[in-house]
């Protein structure tokens, strides 16, 4: 409630702030007030949660947007950056090319492109995570369950990148370069032209090169990437939208989970930052490629309809070599931290293909019932993802690997044989049909209510087994505006998710079913260029799979446990948008508990509260210079981990930390600007995986960057 308090109070000071603070104005034109927005932090109006165009404030679930000038102050590059800064959001990293993402202590598993999504494992690499931000408008996150938008998924979040369009009649673009440290260099062009004399057909092509190496030794990552999209206006309501993307990353050397936490006797090993296990042969290679068509169409009575269909093709070629034993501190020797399983890790050769076909149709608009005007959202989608992973691997033994207290990753590279289709190859069909509609009960309330029918197929490659599920996920939600900038809402859905876990003796675990509640207030200022959320949510999940830390027997497969009663409560806020015109911010945290029904706690390893801001200013008395910064802070993690040869469990731990950035920009003039970032000022050493191994974050490192606007 401070946080609201102030978000008043600034609002108010609007009207009698000094006149050297250039403050906002509610009744601003439409070319300034689009001028602003662009430059806002908060987006007015969004189809987050619903599908139905409406601000944040008329939707009964939390709802984040990061914008594009957030994501350029930040130095946002990549779909990682934005989600590590997101809040109540919390990236767990196994290595440092593999982050899975959780929320409210669940992981996230639909990741949408305009609306469609894709559902992956964070065993298999294929770079979801690293998809460029230089080919997205913005990136919304609905935190929750939100089975209305995506079916099957787990109550965390859903992630939804929304594309850039060729949207300008006038020839206009930038171009930028970014050189930063352990050698970072980034290129980005991105422009916009009319192709016909009268703008009706346009183009805008975006393409970048990206070469870094890092704190950790020999690893090493370039990415490139081109996006090119046609806008045509088929009539005066209805533009025809194709596109195509393409990217590639590879990967020098990257280690294949961490550095091994503990010696024999439970000390510490305090591996240096920027130790790597991988030796010269490893590599990790992915490869993007994306076809997509959109129409959208309006009618006159206000009505429209969307259509979007993708085809999208993802590869993966790896080779890596992982060590997940105890080491004896004098000779360095190797114990398997698993009973009966004699390795202290292990090299595999990994290829992949996901292949996505995907069509999802939707209309909405008001209409009127009982003399009051309501509006309705109603839709069809269909996709068939197959996901198909080959595998070879080999164990190391202790006497293999030699001693480890000399080990630099010099190891030769396994004579590979012939790669298998793993157990987790599959294809997943789904056809949904789906429906919301927000009822005005009276001027102040409103009623959303919704509902998705999902029919669910998954078969495994391997064995052609074949499971079916058909679920009704319903949605509920209520809105009363109890005062002029002030709302509260509840909103109820269910859970449903089929899961690519598989317990000791290789069976599918039974799907997760569950509930999801919240209730909350929002707020929006200033032409909704301000918003505010707190929330307070409980989920409750039956059949949620837990990893063992044990190994399925004949595979590489951990095995996991189905747990009944799992709960999670707790609270979010959010600030987000423009406290004044010079002045943007966004403050949000979360905290939480997530139990299992003995009151144990689940996924430990994730902090149970954080918070996060970050903030810019422009200075009045120099406009061209904006300064800014920010704050994420988390408390403690701890894992319990097997001890040597499965003899007990040993506690992994990472306490408390905070991490700051700054940044600068210079407008030079008004095409040229020069920018400054500096990451982790205080250079807090941290891990980011807390297990039998460590994963360590970034130092501190800082880019500059120039971007040149025409």
């Amino acid at each position: 409630m401070l946080i609201a308090a102030s978000v008043a109070q600034s609002a108010q000071a609007a009207d009698t702030a000094a006149p050297d603070e250039q403050t906002l104005n509610v009744d601003a034109s439409v070319s300034s007030t689009g001028q602003q927005a662009a430059q806002d932090y908060s987006v007015p109006i969004t189809r987050a949660g619903t599908k139905m165009a409406l601000t944040a404030r008329d939707i009964p679930q939390s709802v984040t947007v990061v914008s594009k000038q957030r994501m350029e102050d930040q130095q946002l590059q990549s779909l990682n950056d934005v989600l590590h800064t997101t809040t109540a959001i919390t990236g767990v990293s196994s290595d440092m090319d593999r982050t899975t993402y959780y929320a409210r202590g669940f992981p996230i598993d639909n990741f949408m492109v305009d609306g469609i999504p894709t559902t992956f494992a964070s065993r298999w690499n294929l770079g979801d995570a690293q998809s460029d931000m230089a080919l997205y408008e913005r990136v919304e996150v609905v935190r929750g369950a939100t089975g209305l938008l995506t079916g099957p998924g787990n109550p965390s979040a859903a992630v939804n990148m929304v594309r850039k369009h060729a949207d300008s009649k006038t020839f206009t673009g930038s171009v930028s370069a970014t050189y930063g440290s352990w050698g970072k260099q980034r290129y980005v062009a991105d422009l916009s032209t009319p192709l016909n004399s009268d703008g009706s057909v346009r183009g805008r092509l975006v393409a970048g090169y990206d070469d870094k190496n890092s704190f950790i030794e020999r690893y090493g990552a370039q990415k490139q990437f081109v996006y090119g999209v046609v806008d045509a206006d088929l009539t005066d309501s209805a533009t025809l939208s194709v596109g195509y993307e393409f990217s590639q990353v590879n990967t020098d050397s990257p280690m294949w989970s961490g550095t091994p936490r503990w010696y024999t006797d439970g000390t510490q090993i305090h591996s240096r930052r920027g130790y790597n296990t991988a030796p010269e042969w490893a590599y990790n290679d992915k490869e993007n490629k994306k076809l997509f068509v959109n129409l959208k169409q309006t009618f006159d009575n206000g009505w429209d309809f969307t259509l979007n269909g993708t085809h999208n093709e993802m590869f993966l070629d790896s080779k890596q070599l992982y060590l997940d034993g105890y080491f004896d501190k004098t000779s360095g020797l190797g114990v398997s931290q698993y009973a009966n399983y004699p390795v202290v890790g292990g090299t595999g050769y990994n290829t992949g293909k996901r292949k996505v076909d995907a069509v999802d149709a939707f209309a909405s608009g008001p209409y009127e019932l009982l003399g009051r005007q309501h509006e309705m959202m109603l839709g069809v989608n269909y996709s068939r993802q197959q996901n198909k992973y080959y595998s070879a691997w080999a164990n190391i033994s202790a006497d293999e690997l030699g001693d480890y207290n000399n080990f630099n990753g010099d190891f030769p590279e396994t004579s590979w044989g012939s790669r298998a289709l793993t157990d987790d190859s599959t294809t997943v069909r789904q056809k949904s049909v789906y429906l919301a509609t927000r009822l005005s009960l009276a001027d102040p309330l409103h009623l959303i209510l919704g509902a998705r029918y999902t029919n669910w197929n998954r078969q495994t490659l391997t064995t052609g087994e074949e499971l079916e599920k058909n679920n009704i996920t319903p949605y509920g939600g209520l809105i009363y505006d109890f005062a002029e900038n002030w709302s509260a809402y509840a909103s109820y859905t269910s859970v449903f998710q089929p899961q690519d876990y598989r317990d000791s003796s290789g069976a599918f675990l039974s799907p997760v079913i569950g509930k999801n509640y919240e209730v909350g207030v929002k707020s929006d200022w200033l032409n909704s260029r301000l918003t505010t959320t707190l929330s307070v949510f409980r989920t409750e999940l039956n059949n949620v799979g837990e990893d063992t830390g044990q190994i399925i027997s004949g595979s590489q497969s951990t095995a996991y446990v189905a747990k009944d009663g799992v709960v999670s409560r707790g609270v979010e806020f959010e600030l987000n948008g423009a406290l004044t015109d010079n002045w943007q911010m966004t403050f949000g945290g979360t905290t939480y508990l997530a139990e299992d029904r003995d009151g144990n706690a689940y996924n430990s390893q994730l902090p149970r509260t954080r918070f996060n801001l970050f903030t810019r200013y422009r200075l009045p008395m120099l406009e061209q210079l904006t300064v800014g910064g920010g704050v994420d802070w988390q408390t403690h993690t701890w894992q319990d981990v097997g001890a040597p040869e499965g003899n007990g469990t040993w506690r992994a731990r990472q306490g408390s930390y905070a991490l700051v950035d700054l940044f600068a920009r210079y407008d030079v003039s008004k095409n040229l600007s020069l920018q400054a970032n500096l990451n982790n000022l205080f250079d807090k050493e941290y891990d980011t995986w807390v297990g039998a191994y460590n994963v360590y974050g970034e130092p501190r490192n800082f880019s500059v960057s120039a971007t040149y606007r025409f």
